[in-house]
């Protein structure tokens, strides 16, 4: 990150992937999401991660949220098919990179980076779990949720690790252990927040934070899909932190886990209009979750980098 962040003052992040996808026709009413698109229409989510960067990502998030041993058992994958998928993930993020650097070889913009979505155990039981980070899982059988997959991801040829919204400070800790030392791939680390000071299981997010900041591998910590309005009372509870703060928010809508569907569009708030009092707050990567399309990520990219706010 260190790079972007000396030449630019702020990293862009890509949007929603899953709701993207669902935008251009895929059916996601699966409890492999969009994992299940990464079966079956890879090149969809290909050219999904490459309209992102035409947009103005300077980061694009792998299709492996939901991707996991245990999901793809289910379906009747071997653990060698799963481990294919994770990888095959990261490589349709890469090559949307290479398409994009290569159509678009600005002297003024540095590469792009691919981070490696580790989604939260909420995301695998698709049951909206990842917004409560009620698994009734310990620290110990989280950790060994995660172990495999981690290793696969971090072996990828991802440039990072995004482990993202995490509900629970006991899966904070879990992924902490085995990210450990500052050896191998880097790591973000952002949680799902139910208020303006607390995580989704009740925990503070200052300390969710100090979790994170703890942990050497962990090179930038923050925030993702959790409604706009709830952000900026989040960073104003941290003060100033020695790492990168990472804001990518959902449109504030709420997910049905039980109907499938997103609910409340009279909540939903652009982004855009909140991204410049999140960086006076020290964000510093800066993109969108769920139900924020690649139009949004254009012009968040126009606002954060202006004259006027650059």
């Amino acid at each position: 990150m260190a790079p972007l962040l000396e030449a630019q003052g702020v990293i862009v992040l890509d949007g929603g992937l899953a709701t993207e996808l669902e935008a251009r026709g895929e059916v996601l009413d699966d409890e492999l999401w969009s994992a299940k698109v990464l079966q079956e229409h890879p090149e969809v989510v290909r050219q999904v991660h490459l309209d992102y960067l035409r947009a103005g990502a300077d980061c694009v998030v792998s299709a492996s949220y939901q991707a996991t041993f245990e999901g793809f058992a289910r379906q009747g994958l071997t653990g060698r098919q799963t481990e294919s998928l994770l990888r095959r993930s990261v490589s349709l993020a890469l090559e949307a990179r290479e398409a994009f650097w290569v159509e678009n070889r600005d002297p003024g913009r540095l590469r792009p980076l691919v981070a490696a979505s580790v989604g939260p155990y909420g995301a695998f039981l698709a049951d909206g779990s990842e917004y409560t980070g009620d698994y009734g899982l310990d620290r110990d059988r989280l950790r060994e949720f995660h172990r495999r997959r981690l290793e696969v991801l971090a072996d990828s040829g991802a440039d990072l690790l995004a482990c993202e919204t995490i509900p629970s400070i006991a899966e904070a800790h879990a992924l902490c252990d085995l990210l450990g030392s500052a050896d191998g791939t880097p790591a973000w680390l952002t949680f799902s927040c139910r208020d303006g000071e607390r995580i989704s299981d009740g925990t503070p997010f200052v300390e969710a934070v100090e979790v994170a900041l703890a942990c050497p591998r962990v090179i930038a910590v923050g925030v993702n899909c959790t409604a706009p309005g709830l952000v900026s009372g989040l960073l104003a509870s941290l003060g100033k932190i020695p790492k990168p703060l990472v804001v990518y928010p959902n449109s504030g809508e709420r997910w049905d886990a039980v109907g499938k569907r997103w609910t409340g569009a009279e909540l939903a708030v652009d982004p855009v209009a909140l991204c410049s009092d999140w960086r006076a707050l020290g964000a510093e990567v800066l993109g969108g979750c769920c139900r924020t399309g690649p139009a949004r990520i254009a012009a968040m990219r126009a606002r954060l980098l202006s004259p006027a706010t650059s």
